[in-house]
């Protein structure tokens, strides 16, 4: 299998990421535009996420309704998502219509109509989004463990606040898409079937001459109150754990996410065995593994009862520490399985793969192929995922709980 990843930096400093699989009859491409949450000015919380719902809202020569129907008849399936450093755009469609895709998106990336007449749609869309978290408590508690976890502004979270989105102005949106959409930070990952060398030229002429903005640096301040309570009138409380991990470029990131995997990731795997199956002491737990480009964390999250949520909490905290006393090759083995389904399955997706290879651009300034992802997982083993909890043992944890009781965190955990 051909898995060569070819890459091209234009003079304007976009980055061109490209995973030909010839074997498909789609392509797709991931545009990250780095104007994610973290870019937002600190009083006006869900600024990005403003700027993509109005630059989908008519674009180029087309209006909302033409931008829609011209998506449409190209076939092209799309998505859009703001992150703490990016707004993502995303699409596949048959591997003909690749090039008039990526012209409408250009047209999207570069000359948005910001239509003034749609601006109180989109904020009601915005308000909606926001009230969909609150009406969601496991998402509302994750999303506040990782603002207590990270240094701000990287755990904001994309959605912003209600007094911000209330009181932004389409001004403000304009600049700020004037501020920050720009091809220097860039990166457009594409995978599937396509000519390597007509795609360079289709990207040069239609972002070529894309122009250079400079941004200043971030400044970063640290977390605090890494305990905290949601007071929420419930039958029910959520629980969010997180602690500290490497990020995704860093040369230990596959031990720490294998020391995840046997935390979580399958009805075997520790948490849900220890916490909900052993001790029937909630209806969902798990842990993921979290990257940003400077900074990395685990997650947790479970969900119980409030008579249950204190002991919950301590069984969770427990088997979290107990990772540090190693782990073993009966789930190292079932943790490879799982990882090397997903690998395969990836193979079969050109959307899966433009994002990836997007992604790992960001991370590690270049991408990654399947094959060296499967020799990655291939090199994991009990001796160095324990050599890695011997250095990176799970502790300090941030700890936020969202119910009618606050609970108590054991001495010494948080």
């Amino acid at each position: 299998m051909n898995e060569k990843i070819l890459s091209h930096t234009f003079a304007n400093g976009l980055v061109l990421i490209g995973e030909p699989m010839p074997w498909l009859a789609s392509s797709a491409f991931t545009f990250l535009v780095p104007s994610g949450c973290g870019y937002d000015p600190p009083d006006r919380g869900g600024l990005g996420g403003f700027v993509c719902e109005m630059t989908l809202r008519g674009a180029g020569a087309r209006d909302s309704r033409a931008l829609i129907l011209d998506l449409d008849n190209l076939g092209v399936d799309r998505a859009e998502s703001v992150s703490d450093s990016h707004v993502s755009y995303s699409a596949v469609t048959v591997c003909e219509n690749l090039s008039p895709a990526l012209s409408i998106f250009t047209d999207i990336l570069r000359r948005p109509i910001m239509p003034a007449e749609q601006f109180e749609a989109a904020r009601q869309v915005m308000l909606q989004e926001l009230q969909a978290v609150e009406d969601e408590p496991a998402q509302k508690v994750m999303q506040e463990v990782r603002r207590h976890h990270y240094p701000s502004p990287w755990g904001r979270p994309s959605q912003g606040d209600r007094k911000a989105i209330e009181a932004t102005t389409i001004d403000e949106v304009c600049g700020h898409f004037a501020r920050t959409f720009r091809p220097n930070g860039t990166i457009l990952g594409v995978a599937g079937r396509f000519d390597w060398e007509q795609l360079k030229d289709t990207v040069e002429a239609q972002l070529g001459d894309w122009p250079q903005i400079d941004v200043a640096e971030m400044t970063e301040t640290p977390p605090h109150d890494h305990c905290y309570h949601i007071e929420h009138d419930s039958l029910q409380t959520q629980i969010g754990i997180a602690y500290e991990s490497v990020p995704y470029r860093d040369e230990d990131y596959f031990q720490a996410w294998g020391a995840v995997g046997i935390l979580s990731g399958g009805m075997s795997a520790r948490l849900f065995t220890e916490v909900r199956e052993r001790r029937g002491l909630c209806y969902s737990v798990y842990a993921v593994a979290h990257s940003l480009r400077d900074h990395g964390g685990v997650f947790c999250y479970a969900g119980t009862s409030v008579d249950r949520a204190q002991e919950t909490l301590d069984v969770t905290l427990q088997e979290l520490v107990r990772l540090a006393d190693g782990v073993h090759d009966d789930e190292l083995s079932r943790l490879k399985a799982r990882i090397k389904s997903a690998v395969i399955m990836q193979q079969e997706s050109s959307s899966a793969r433009s994002s990836s290879i997007a992604r790992d651009w960001y991370h590690l300034g270049r991408a990654r192929s399947l094959d060296e992802v499967g020799r990655l997982v291939d090199e994991l083993s009990c001796e160095s995922i324990n050599a890695y909890l011997s250095k990176h043992p799970p502790k300090d944890f941030t700890v936020v709980t969202l119910g009618p009781k606050k609970l108590e965190v054991p001495l010494g955990i948080s």
